[in-house]
């Protein structure tokens, strides 16, 4: 009896492990820190959704894919942090906007710093070029969701 091939992964899938390793990642360099401050997996994907401008704890939850309380106990915990303050909306009035506070600025600095540290080791492992040509690839206009699905029926074919 002859054997199918092995069934590829999804490519959502190998991304949502690839999120996985980076979230990983800049959590175990945060508890390495040693701070006292607990960053947890939520948070950091929390403040990598988070404009330097500030949003509001409705569209944060639909950047994350959560629900509105999630988003809302996940803000709360990191102004509890120092990491980020809710402020009035200056748009409108039954608003707050999410910002970071001056703690919340330095983190993201070193966020950043941790960031460029973990592409260049991902770098060593896979590759320079792997890491260039992904990045390329993700940083392409892919058009909106809805186009690639604008018939489903075409789908089955591709």
């Amino acid at each position: 009896m002859a054997s199918s091939p092995p069934e590829s992964e999804p490519l959502i899938r190998l991304l949502w492990r690839a999120h996985n390793w980076f979230r990983a990642a800049l959590t175990t360099a945060f508890e390495a820190e040693g701070d006292g401050a607990t960053i947890s997996a939520a948070h950091v994907t929390l403040l990598s959704q988070l404009p330097s401008e500030g949003v509001s704890i409705a569209e944060l939850a639909r950047r994350l894919g959560v629900s509105a309380p999630t988003a809302h106990q996940w803000v709360h915990e990191l102004v509890a942090l120092d990491v980020v303050t809710v402020e009035s909306d200056p748009h409108s009035a039954r608003s707050k906007r999410v910002l970071l506070t001056t703690a919340g600025v330095r983190r993201r600095e070193e966020t950043m710093q941790i960031l460029a540290g973990l592409e260049a080791t991902l770098a060593e492992r896979v590759g320079a070029d792997t890491v260039t040509a992904l990045r390329a690839a993700l940083e392409e206009p892919w058009g909106s969701p809805e186009s690639a699905v604008a018939d489903p029926s075409d789908l089955s074919t591709r």
